[in-house]
């Protein structure tokens, strides 16, 4: 049966508050050094507490859904997100901060898990496309918000306590709206003794599924990509072509709001196209993509490369999401999409990584041919993971 419309709005503002802290830190982090007295890269700490605790998080939440239910763990993590982001509100030293980051991290990772198992379990792929979109609202209104409150001379700890208000009543709409979330039947959830009846494997079991792997050397490699455009891109642009640095910027958000609006439109049509072609399309888009920023003929090419990049990218991650299910068993899901979040993070953290290291023995250059080499792995797995899905469901 489809949950109601309400359930999809709350899960639609929870990934909007899932942005939001990612959108605050950038502009509060020189208030937040002048604050405790720090260093340039002490954001790296901070980043790397909350890193931790997002994958500690996501990597278990098939085992804690199967343990205490969807909507219990969701709530919770709202819960977790306002007390990690309300100990920076009081954090009296740097250190305090740090380690209430790794409580965010553990409400972050909770939620996005969490939220991705139910949507792909209960609504269509364009629903989980426009839930990711969400996500890019909460980054872009979070330096709004920042921004805002210092302009009116208050400071950084209020724009992360006005999220802190919001993550308290998004949690009292998880307990109003308890009932809607229900997997189980009421007779089956009253003979569990009322708590939440799931039909999750052990984690053990799914790590026993090959088509588990593939999906987390997938979710290792795409989100990496996204990450090496969107974080060397400019970089090349400026230090590698001599390219204005107005310019390489406008682009740069040319690339964001390209991947924003393919979650919008590409979103929309993903189930009457069929969610595989359109993933191939995208993933031979990123190809084309990389191709012509690898190519270097003009400024004006490289652009749309990087442009039908973020378009190509933006479809990848929500689909596969919402796509799991299908590959690995209903069984399954949970744990694999939870394998999925938390190996994504490690894509985030290790292939823009390997870029700095490989762009400093040989040149700028090699973000071109590494995306372009990347991708193509990236289309070889997943075929096979399609295929496999395909013999499962046969």
């Amino acid at each position: 049966m489809r949950k109601p419309i309400l359930i999809l709005f709350i899960a639609f503002a929870s990934y909007i508050l899932l942005g939001l802290p990612n959108g605050l830190l950038g502009v509060a982090w020189p208030s937040i050094r002048q604050s405790f007295g720090l260093s340039l890269d002490a954001l790296g700490t901070l980043l790397t507490a909350v890193t931790i605790g997002y994958i500690m998080a996501s990597f278990n939440s098939g085992r804690l859904i199967t343990w205490r239910g969807e909507v219990t763990l969701l709530m919770s993590s709202s819960i977790l997100m306002g007390a990690g982001m309300l100990g920076y509100v009081l954090a009296p030293n740097w250190w305090t901060m740090v380690a209430f980051g790794l409580l965010l991290g553990l409400g972050s990772g909770t939620v996005d898990a969490g939220l991705n198992t139910y949507v792909a379990k209960h609504y269509e792929a364009r629903h989980m496309n426009w839930l990711h979109a969400c996500f890019g609202i909460g980054v872009t209104f979070g330096p709004l918000i920042m921004t805002a409150m210092l302009n009116a001379g208050r400071s950084w700890r209020w724009g992360y306590l006005i999220v802190v208000v919001l993550e308290v009543a998004l949690a009292a709409a998880y307990g109003l709206t308890r009932r809607h979330w229900q997997l189980a039947t009421p007779s089956a959830v009253a003979a569990n003794g009322g708590r939440p009846v799931a039909d999750n494997a052990r984690t053990l079991d799914s790590l026993r599924q090959p088509a588990v792997w593939l999906g987390i050397a997938l979710f290792i490699l795409h989100p990496g990509i996204e990450f090496i455009a969107g974080q060397w891109s400019y970089t090349l642009f400026t230090e590698g072509r001599a390219v204005a640095p107005t310019t390489a910027s406008l682009w740069l958000s040319v690339y964001w709001a390209s991947l924003t609006a393919g979650r919008l439109v590409l979103g929309s049509v993903a189930d009457r196209i069929g969610v595989e072609r359109l993933l191939r399309l995208c993933m031979l888009g990123i190809l084309i993509g990389s191709a012509l920023i690898w190519w270097n003929v003009s400024e004006l090419v490289s652009f749309l490369g990087l442009a039908v990049i973020g378009f190509g990218v933006a479809l990848l991650f929500p689909s596969m999401v919402s796509r799991t299910p299908h590959w690995v068993g209903t069984s399954h899901a949970a744990n694999a999409i939870g394998f999925q979040v938390a190996a994504a993070s490690v894509g985030i953290a290790v292939l823009p990584g390997l870029v700095g290291v490989l762009a400093e023995r040989l040149s700028l250059e090699v973000i071109g041919p590494f995306l372009a080499v990347t991708t193509l792995v990236m289309m070889a797995l997943f075929e096979l993971l399609a295929r496999r899905g395909a013999e499962a469901r046969s």
